[in-house]
This record gives C-alpha cells, sequence and structure tokens, in this order.
C-alpha cells in the first residue's frame, strides 16, 4: 500500500483494464468482508431471507468491471470507498426493485452522505445487542434493543452514520471522515460521544440483569 490511496489496489485495477481477467477478481475479494459488513448493517429489514448480501456484492462486481475505465481516468478516492459507493448504489436499486411502493413509507432508506442507505436505529440496536448477549437472554435481548433504539433515536443522523461507518464497518477514522464530507477531528469526537451514550445503556442493562 502507498497511502490512502491503496496503489496495490490501483495497480491491479490497471491490470485488469489491461486484460489481467483475475486482477479485478482479486481486489474485490480482498475487500469482499467489508462490503459484506456494510450491506448487512444497511439492508432493509424487510427483505429478509429474499436478498442475500451476496447478490448485491454479484451485482457490485458486475458494476464495477463496467465503469473501471471511467473511474481509472479520474481515481480520485481509495479503490475501497469506490467499490462500498457501487455497493451502496447496489443496494439501493435492490430496494426499489424489491420493496416497490414501500419505499416511500421507508424513509430511513433514503441514501445519506456516501451513496448507501442509512442504517436505521432498530438494525443497529439488534447488531449491538446480538453481540452482547446470548440467543436464550431473549426477554433481555428485547428489552435491550428497546433501550438502545431510544438511546440511537436520540442521536442525530450523523452521529448515527459515524457510529456505523467505524463500529460496524470497521472503517477508519479517516476513511469515515472521506465518506461523510466531514473533518477528521470532528469524526473522532462524534464517535466517542455515541460510543458512550451507547455504553451507560448497555452498562445499566447488564447491571439489571445481574439483579
Amino acid at each position: 500500500m502507498n497511502g490512502t490511496f491503496g496503489i496495490d489496489d490501483l495497480d491491479l485495477l490497471r491490470n485488469a483494464q489491461n486484460g489481467d481477467r483475475d486482477a479485478l477478481n482479486e481486489v474485490l475479494i480482498k475487500h469482499r468482508d467489508r462490503l459484506k459488513r456494510m450491506i448487512a448493517v444497511r439492508m432493509n429489514r424487510k427483505l429478509s431471507g429474499r436478498l442475500d448480501a451476496s447478490d448485491v456484492i454479484q451485482d457490485t462486481y458486475a458494476e464495477a468491471a463496467r465503469v473501471l475505465d471511467r473511474f481509472l481516468e479520474n481515481p480520485n478516492m481509495p479503490v475501497f470507498l469506490w467499490l462500498r459507493h457501487l455497493a451502496g448504489e447496489q443496494l439501493i436499486q435492490s430496494h426499489r426493485r424489491h420493496l416497490g411502493t414501500q419505499m416511500r413509507d421507508a424513509a430511513r432508506d433514503q441514501p445519506l452522505i456516501g451513496g448507501a442507505p442509512m442504517a436505521t436505529s432498530q438494525s443497529i440496536a439488534i447488531q449491538l445487542a446480538a453481540s452482547m448477549l446470548s440467543p436464550s437472554d431473549a426477554a433481555v435481548q428485547n428489552e435491550t434493543n428497546d433501550q438502545l433504539m431510544v438511546a440511537l433515536g436520540n442521536m442525530s443522523d450523523v452521529d448515527r452514520e459515524v457510529l456505523t461507518l467505524r463500529h460496524f464497518e470497521h472503517l477508519s477514522s479517516r476513511e469515515t471522515a472521506e465518506v461523510l464530507g466531514m473533518g477528521y477531528e470532528a469524526v473522532k469526537k462524534r464517535y466517542v460521544r455515541a460510543l458512550d451514550k451507547l455504553q451507560q445503556v448497555l452498562v445499566n442493562q447488564l447491571e439489571e440483569s445481574d439483579e
């Protein structure tokens, strides 16, 4: 790698442009897990069982091959963020295809900065609670979900996005800043603030479950 722009990825993409069939696939495989995390936390829960993250990734791969020449004319973002942007666009299209008119009632599925559907408070809360509690603690998990959703609902959209990008998608602070068009220091402050709010909810819930 060479700094933010990942020269190794760019070299592989240029090799793909020159006819190396394996080069593009190598880049896509390298970033597949990160893309799956993004899709999992942002996919509308109404599509559970109807659409899989792998379907969206397959569409992303096809789109990456289609627009590769255009990207390489002016690679103005890291390769992973380019792929993430394409995956976000494909997820939006999948929502529209599968949900149709229901999209009018799914306001939180509208894209925010970065070209991907927003992660809802419900989606974030479910994943957070599931990571903290076992399936056998169903009652506690449901109560924790409710408390987390209240805390998340009280955050600004941008704070929730920072939390999602950093905690679930595992983006660095600099990658998060680029996706959201924010300053690096602002991202760090927002992330710490969001974590503090959620930590208090989880601490309170765990203390209650031990009583």
